[in-house]
């Protein structure tokens, strides 16, 4: 089910897509830097437009979009989760048309990103939960 929705998203194995445009944009602000494992992701699923609905395993389907475009002006939200977690996030796209964003941290792992943060887990794990309705975990973070 989970490659099944991303093939009819446009996916596919060996999918490559220029993200250069995206970096440019996101990082003219100085405050957040494409990492590799942002780069990796993005190469392989930026663009994404994932529309799904219905009930989940633990929460309700919800699109998600993984079009950079919908997130400059957001730079300085990554900046400062990332600033508070320790970890560097990059945006990747949004989740539930534009309630919530999506970010990656240097080490592969997928975040929901508010006024709070919660974790998918790792990026092909988080995809999975994504699709199949299973809701992050939220981290609780000294306000």
């Amino acid at each position: 089910m989970v490659e099944e929705t991303l093939r009819t998203a446009g996916w596919q194995p060996g999918r490559r897509v220029p993200v250069d445009r995206w970096r440019e944009a996101l990082e003219r602000t100085g405050l957040i830097r494409m990492h590799d494992a942002s780069e990796a992701f993005l190469t392989e699923f930026g663009g994404l437009d994932v529309q799904i609905s219905g009930p989940g395993i633990t929460c309700a389907k919800t699109p998600f979009h993984f079009n950079l475009d919908l997130l400059i002006g957001e730079e300085d939200r990554f900046a400062d989760w990332s600033d508070t977690i320790g970890r560097a996030l990059f945006p990747i796209g949004e989740l539930d048309q534009g309630r919530f964003f999506l970010g990656i941290d240097e080490n592969s792992e997928v975040y929901l990103v508010e006024t709070w943060l919660a974790t998918f887990g790792p990026a092909q794990g988080a995809l999975e939960k994504l699709i199949l309705g299973i809701a992050p975990q939220r981290i609780e973070t000294a306000e």
